[in-house]
C-alpha cells in the first residue's frame, strides 16, 4: 500500500523515547534460536516486515514460534539438523539479510529450497554470497548466473574454506559462518575492514566454536547450539533518525533509551560528534553480549567533515540521514569509500542526491559517495522514498528544517524496519 506523509518545520524536539529492537539482532535471534536445542525466549524483537519475513521462513521449515506479547517470542528450537523442507518458495520480502544469511544456512540443509523477494530485493546482488558458498560445495542457481534472486538451493555436505572478501559485508560473513556451522573443517573469513559483528557475538552466545582474530573470524562445526534468553537492544540505525533530527533542530533535548552501541555499528555517533554534535552516553551496560546505553542529544551547530575509510562500514545504513545532517551543516562534507550504498534497497547515493536536491540542498554525487555543501535551511517540496525505508525517514528528518511543507511519497516502506516511526516523530515534535 502506497502512502504519503506531509510534514513541516519543527521547533525543538523534547522528551524520552525508546526505538524498536535492533533489526540485525532480531534476524539472528530467530535463526539461531531455531537451530538451537531447547527453548529460546526473545524480548525486544523488532516486529517489522523484514524480521517477520525471517520468522515466517523458519515457521515454513517446521519451527514452532509463539508470540507471548509485543516484541516477546518463544522458539522451540529444532536443532542444527531439525529443519524440514518447505512446501513452498520462501519469500524474503525486502530483506537482503534474510536472503543472504538464509542462502548460507540452506546450503547445508539436506533438502531443496527456493528464496525469492520483492521487486527491489530481486534486483540486488547475490553472487557475493553465492560464489564463496559454491566454493564450499554449495549447489545454488539464480538469475544472471546466480547474481539475482530467485535462488534455488539443493543443500548438502559442505567443506570449510578460507575466504578473503573484497568488501566489508556482515551479510557475506554471516552467510559463510552459518554454512561453516555444518562444514567439514574450519571456515575462515577475512575482511578489508571489520563489518558489524552481531553474528559473531550471537553465535558465541549460543555456544558456537568461533574465534575472532585481526582481520577476520573463524568457525568450526559442532554438534549442537543451546537455547538462550535474548534481550534485543534498540536499533542504533533507527535511533539515528532521531539523533540527527534533534541535532539539526535548535532547542532540542531528547533522550533515546536502550540503544545498542556495538562498536562495529557506532560510527554514526563518532561522525555526529566530529561534526560538532552534542551526544552523551549514559548508563552503559551489556545485554545478551551486546553493549547498550541511553543517548542524550541536544540541538547543535554542525560543521562539515570528511568521512571515509574504516568508519564507513560502521555507519553504512546511516548515510542517508548523515547526508541530511551534512546538508544543514556549516561548510562542506565529503563522503568517500561508500560505494556499497549503490546496492542497498535502492541506489542510496543517487536517491539522496535527487531528493535532497529537490529541497534545495547543494549535493553532488561521487562515484563512491557524496559532496554536500551545507545551507541554512531547506525548502518545501515533494520527494520520493524510492521504496526505501531509510530514504523515507531521512526525508522526514530533512522536513524538520524546511521553510515550507514537505510531502514524501510512498512511505509505507517504513514498516520494513520502524513500524511506529511516524507516531514517535509526532510525539517528540509535541
Amino acid at each position: 500500500m502506497i502512502q504519503s506523509q506531509t510534514l513541516s518545520a519543527s521547533g525543538g524536539l523534547r522528551g524520552e523515547i525508546t526505538v524498536p529492537g535492533d533489526k540485525s539482532i532480531s534476524h539472528r535471534s530467530i535463526m539461531l534460536g531455531s537451530l538451537a536445542e531447547g527453548k529460546t525466549r526473545i524480548q525486544g524483537f523488532l516486529e517489522g516486515e523484514d524480521n517477520l519475513s525471517t520468522l515466517k521462513a523458519f515457521q515454513s521449515m517446521g519451527v514452532e514460534i509463539t508470540r507471548l506479547g509485543e516484541g516477546i517470542l518463544e522458539i522451540q528450537g529444532r536443532g542444527l539438523h531439525g529443519l524440514r523442507e518447505p512446501a513452498d518458495v520462501l519469500d524474503c520480502g525486502n530483506s537482503g539479510t534474510t536472503m543472504r544469511l538464509m542462502t548460507g544456512l540452506l546450503s547445508a540443509q539436506r533438502f531443496f529450497s527456493v528464496l525469492t523477494g520483492d521487486q527491489y530485493l530481486r534486483r540486488r546482488p547475490m553472487k557475493r554470497v553465492v560464489e564463496p558458498l559454491s566454493r564450499m560445495g554449495a549447489r545454488i542457481w539464480g538469475r544472471d548466473g546466480g547474481e539475482r534472486a530467485p535462488l534455488a538451493i539443493n543443500g548438502g555436505p559442505l567443506r570449510g574454506i578460507e575466504y578473503r572478501s573484497a568488501i566489508a559485508s556482515a551479510q557475506v560473513k554471516s552467510a559463510l559462518l552459518l554454512a561453516g556451522l555444518y562444514a567439514e573443517g574450519e571456515t575462515r573469513v577475512y575482511e578489508p575492514h571489520l563489518s558489524r559483528d552481531h553474528s559473531e557475538r550471537m553465535l558465541g552466545f549460543f555456544g558456537a566454536e568461533l574465534q575472532t582474530f585481526d582481520g577476520g573470524v573463524s568457525i568450526k562445526p559442532l554438534p549442537r547450539l543451546a537455547g538462550r534468553e535474548v534481550q534485543v537492544p534498540g536499533d542504533i540505525s533507527s535511533a539515528a533518525f532521531f539523533l540527527v533530527a534533534a541535532l539539526i533542530t535548535p532547542g532540542s533535548e531528547l533522550l533515546v533509551r536502550n540503544v545498542g552501541i556495538n562498536p562495529t555499528r557506532s560510527g554514526i555517533i563518532e561522525i555526529l560528534r566530529q561534526m560538532g554534535g552534542d551526544l552523551q552516553l549514559h548508563d552503559e551496560r551489556t545485554l545478551s553480549g551486546e553493549p547498550v546505553a541511553d543517548i542524550l542529544v541536544r540541538g547543535s551547530t554542525l560543521r562539515g567533515i570528511e568521512i571515509g575509510g574504516d568508519l564507513v562500514p560502521r555507519a553504512i545504513d546511516e548515510f542517508p540521514v548523515i547526508s541530511v545532517a551534512a546538508a544543514l551543516a556549516e561548510g562542506v562534507t565529503v563522503i568517500r569509500d561508500a560505494q556499497e550504498l549503490r546496492v542497498k534497497e535502492t541506489d542510496r547515493i543517487a536517491a539522496m542526491v535527487s531528493e535532497l536536491g529537490a529541497l534545495g540542498a547543494r549535493v553532488e554525487a561521487l562515484e563512491d559517495g557524496m559532496r554536500i555543501e551545507g545551507v541554512a535551511a531547506l525548502k518545501g517540496g515533494r520527494v520520493k522514498s524510492h521504496g526505501d525505508h531509510r530514504i523515507a525517514m531521512s526525508m522526514a528528518v530533512a522536513a524538520l528544517r524546511a521553510t515550507g511543507e514537505v510531502t514524501i511519497d510512498d512511505t509505507a516502506c517504513t514498516a520494513t524496519s520502524f513500524p511506529n516511526f511516524w507516531q514517535l516523530l509526532a510525539q517528540v515534535k509535541g
